[in-house]
This record gives structure tokens, sequence and C-alpha cells, in this order.
């Protein structure tokens, strides 16, 4: 199921400037809203237009690039009304993945979720932002792929993924938000180790809807 996830690794030249595209882009190192020139970026990279080409047909199909009609492709803009629109579907599916983790997820998934966020410990105590790399790395991703179904992977990790990963890594927890993040997780988890369905769910939601909350005050302030 890793390749399902886009974090693995690379084998092809064009697989290789995907990733590297994808990451620039979900860090905000190609800013929002830029637009892509293929030549431009082939420069860059060190490859051809036609990889570029490809990089950015699969970049749109994770929702970080969109097409226009006499525009050509830019990288998609972070906006309060999207980031809404987005953690209104997050809530619910996540919500729901972590229902399905309390159920299906085995005894030592849970053992290594826990050894996951105790591993997160030390960034949290620094006061450092708490976005997390992507991956197994990535206590949302753990317990998404812990609801073992194929379709909620697929709608979560191939379509959504990255776009949720750049407004978290963009608009991070920091400050006070990273603690009470962190707590949120340990709750979370109590609950799927606890085979409580219900209040795994429940709990996931109103996580993902502070943060929603928390990275909207954010960049109403920047826009």
């Amino acid at each position: 199921m890793a390749a399902s996830f886009g974090v693995e690794t690379p084998i092809t030249n064009a697989d290789k400037t995907f990733v590297q595209l994808r990451d620039d882009i979900v860090e905000g190192i190609i800013p929002s809203g830029s637009k892509l020139s293929e030549t431009e970026l082939s420069t860059k990279y060190q490859v051809s237009r036609a990889v570029i080409r490809e990089a950015i047909n699969r970049l749109a199909t994770c929702h970080l690039v969109e097409r226009k009609a006499n525009v050509g492709a830019r990288v998609v803009g972070l906006s309060a009304e999207g980031l809404v629109q987005l953690y209104q579907v997050r809530e619910a599916l996540e919500g729901m993945a972590a229902r399905l983790a309390a159920k299906h997820m085995s005894d030592e998934e849970i053992s290594s979720l826990k050894a996951l966020l105790d591993s997160h410990f030390d960034t949290v105590k620094s006061g450092e932002n708490y976005y997390q790399e992507a991956g197994d790395v990535d206590f949302h991703y753990r317990i998404v792929q812990g609801s073992k179904n194929a379709h909620l992977i697929s709608v979560l990790i191939d379509g959504l993924y990255h776009l949720v990963r750049m407004y978290r890594v963009q608009f991070g927890m920091a400050g006070p938000r990273v603690s009470t993040a962190f707590d949120e997780h340990k709750h979370v988890v109590y609950a799927i180790a606890n085979r409580d369905e219900e209040l795994a769910e429940m709990l996931m939601r109103r996580h993902i809807l502070y943060s929603k909350t928390n990275i909207e005050k954010k960049l109403n302030k920047d826009l």
C-alpha cells in the first residue's frame, strides 16, 4: 500500500522530478498561485519539458496544480474559502478513518502509533512547528492507513493528502497550538486503543475543526 501514499522512493527520473516539484510546492518554495513555466522548470530541475509536463499533470490529480484556459498551469492558491471546503471534507472522512481504525488496527499498529507520538514529544516540548513529515511519521497518515478501507485511503491520500499538507506546512501549528494539538492526538490514540469507535471519530473531527480554525486565523491575518 505504500505506493498509494505518494511517499515511496522515486525510481525514474520523472518520479524524482514529480516528488521534488511536489515537495517544493507543499513547502512554499514555489509560492501558491504562481504560474508554472515548463521552460523555466526544465532548466531549474535539469530535465526535459516532457518530464516537467508529466509532473504537472500528476500534480493536478492531487489538487496542487490547476489548469485554466488561456492561463496555463498554476500552483493552487491557498485561501480561507478553500481551507474551509477542504477541511469540511477532511473532518468527515478522517473522522470516519478514526472510527474504522479503532475497529481494524492491530494491537501492534496501535503500539507503533503510541511510539510515534512519544517520538514527537521533543518537538512539542521545544515549541517547534508540529506538522510532521509525510508518510509513516505522520500521525494522520497512520490512522488513515489503519482504517483498512481502500476507497477512503484513495480519496484522502491519493487525492487530498498533499493539499492538506500544503496548508499544514505553510500555516503549521506553532505556539500554544503545538501542545494542544499534541494532546488531541493522544486522546484520539487512547480512544482507538480502547476500541471506542464513536469516541475516536468524535475526537478526530473535533481535532480537525480546531486545526482548521487555527489555520484560518493565520490565513486571514496574512491575506
